[in-house]
């Protein structure tokens, strides 16, 4: 019996919630593969998803630029668990087993992240360097500790996170916003766990 599961792929109109429900599902820049990403920097048969015993897999093709999962990129084979992020090209991908897929995606769909600039996206790590394991963000980085990180002006970094409180719609007033910030990027998928997870290693 195939193992279902699914993927969200982030896409500029909005995520697209792709069922995989085959024994295998091939994923490149080329028209017949089951999951497209229009992207130059992917190949045309970039990596293939294959339903294992218990749970699918990941396996990259010999690439050009690679498979990443959490930010690692693999070689050969990669298990896949829950809320794993996949990143091919530009593209990035959410695994999510069932029955929660569908609620993640809607959540997506709902309320993706803002635009930001390389900078703006540079403060919001920063944010994380106390970061602990929880999903829930308690501690963000001072202003002062974030102009260390990012070797900038303290002065810079509030123009920064005064536009980062705007994009996100964030009201609260003293240190309650930067906590607001952070715990937003993450559920938004401004910033996913495991670029945080790497920032604590």
């Amino acid at each position: 019996m195939d193992v279902v599961a699914h993927l969200v792929v982030s896409r500029p109109g909005g995520p697209e919630f792709v069922v995989l429900s085959a024994s295998g599902m091939s994923m490149g820049r080329a028209p017949d593969n089951d999951v497209i990403i229009a992207d130059e920097s992917v190949s045309r048969l970039h990596a293939i998803l294959e339903a294992r015993s218990g749970g699918w897999s990941i396996r990259d093709l010999g690439s050009r630029n690679g498979t990443f999962v959490n930010g690692e990129r693999i070689l050969g084979e990669r298990a896949l668990r829950d809320r794993d992020e996949i990143r091919v090209g530009g593209a990035r991908l959410a695994f999510r087993p069932d029955p929660e897929a569908e609620r993640y995606a809607e959540t997506l769909a709902a309320d993706p992240p803002p635009e930001l600039t390389r900078r703006e996206r540079d403060v919001l790590l920063a944010l994380f360097q106390p970061a602990g394991t929880a999903d829930v963000f308690m501690e963000p980085a001072s202003t002062r500790r974030i102009a260390e990180v990012l070797f900038v002006s303290e002065a810079a970094v509030k123009q920064h996170l005064l536009k980062l409180y705007e994009k996100f719609g964030i009201r609260a007033g003293g240190d309650r916003r930067r906590v607001q910030l952070a715990n937003e990027a993450l559920r938004r998928g401004a910033v996913s766990f495991s670029e945080v997870r790497d920032i604590m290693r």
